[in-house]
């Protein structure tokens, strides 16, 4: 049977640096590649720290279509799943650094979750499974 996996998925950005920005100072991500392919056109890459499977391509949106998608991607849904280790010390620090949560962190049969927007409104679903 073959293997696959996901190696990469598009975030649709308004801009490069502020989601650069956002996703390393604020959820402690790294930045995997930062490379210009023409004065428009960056190809920039980042994880969450730890993850070596999959990586977040920040998609500098192009055009009205695609900037009336960030934000909104999923239409409004929860969009992204990150987990943790420890989610006392990642939500202080997430807290700390003005993440925007929609609600209270609350303890679920599979684990310890919260909700939050990112910078651009996206939902995510932050937690550490039981």
């Amino acid at each position: 049977m073959a293997q696959q996996h996901i190696a990469q998925f598009a975030l649709i950005v308004a801009d490069y640096d502020e989601a650069i920005d956002f996703y390393t100072q604020k959820l402690n991500f790294r930045l995997l590649e930062d490379t210009v392919r023409s004065p428009t056109k960056r190809w920039v890459r980042i994880a969450p720290p730890g993850n070596n499977e999959c990586a977040i391509l920040l998609a500098k949106a192009v055009g009205e279509e695609q900037l009336s998608r960030v934000g909104n991607q999923t239409g409004g849904r929860v969009f992204l799943f990150l987990y943790t280790d420890d989610f006392w010390r990642d939500y202080r620090h997430m807290a700390a650094h003005g993440i925007e949560f929609i609600e209270q962190p609350r303890e679920e049969e599979y684990g310890t979750v919260i909700v939050f927007k990112d910078l651009y409104g996206n939902l995510w679903d932050f937690i550490q499974p039981a």
